[in-house]
């Protein structure tokens, strides 16, 4: 995929959650364009550790935009869920 899809995707407005489908089938969620960072050939995401007291648990995912083969907007009830702790 090019970076200029990707940078379309992250500063839509308003900011849909979408996915992303790499061609080891694996795939990786954004829900938040603040989670992610793009560069030439490469995206990274971060997934927040859910440790406030620990930031440093954070997982972070490199992905070679060359492996990028769809992407996908996430319905809105999963991406307008609430998160459990604010139940």
């Amino acid at each position: 995929m090019r970076p200029d899809d990707i940078h379309q995707l992250l500063r839509r407005l308003p900011f849909r959650p979408f996915r992303l489908v790499l061609s080891n089938n694996l795939v990786h969620e954004i829900h938040h364009r603040d989670f992610a960072s793009l560069t030439r050939s490469l995206l990274k995401i971060g997934f927040p550790s859910g440790e406030e007291e620990d930031p440093e648990q954070e997982k972070v995912v490199g992905i070679a935009l060359v492996h990028i083969v769809q992407y996908e907007f996430l319905p809105a009830t999963l991406a307008k869920a609430t998160p459990a702790s604010e139940a």
